[in-house]
């Protein structure tokens, strides 16, 4: 399989990548995660994991993802506050058919809810 680069802020660093990589979730998208109790909208997309080592290692290893698996940031909320999440795709769930996002950044980077996802403001295109 062909390999690429690319640099992660967020591990300060190259990270390796395959050239294709399947994401099953667009910008956008509203998904749940399996195991916790919130839910959120993907702004960003990483083919494979791309934040530090020490958050990787933070996760108990019985529950750990694998690496080599898109992971997605998400504007996310749950009953007591919103947040940014960083969830890999075998912890993600569709939920658009459950309504909007209620995160007070949500209006910064998407337009109108509509067909249980969000459309990206045309500001944030490239």
């Amino acid at each position: 399989m062909d390999r690429a680069s690319f640099f992660s802020p967020q591990a300060g660093r190259l990270i390796d990548a395959p050239m294709k990589s399947r994401a099953r979730y667009a910008i956008g998208d509203v998904v749940r995660h399996k195991v916790f109790d919130f839910r959120g909208v993907v702004f960003d997309i990483d083919p494979v994991f791309a934040n530090s080592d020490e958050w990787y290692d933070a996760i108990p290893a019985e529950v750990r993802p694998i690496r080599e698996q898109p992971f997605y940031h998400l504007l996310a909320e749950n009953g007591d506050s919103s947040y940014v999440a960083y969830v890999s795709q075998q912890n993600l769930l569709e939920d658009g058919d459950s309504g909007p996002v209620d995160h007070p950044s949500v209006e910064e980077l998407f337009e109108e809810f509509a067909k249980g996802r969000y459309q990206l403001r045309r500001s944030m295109t490239h």
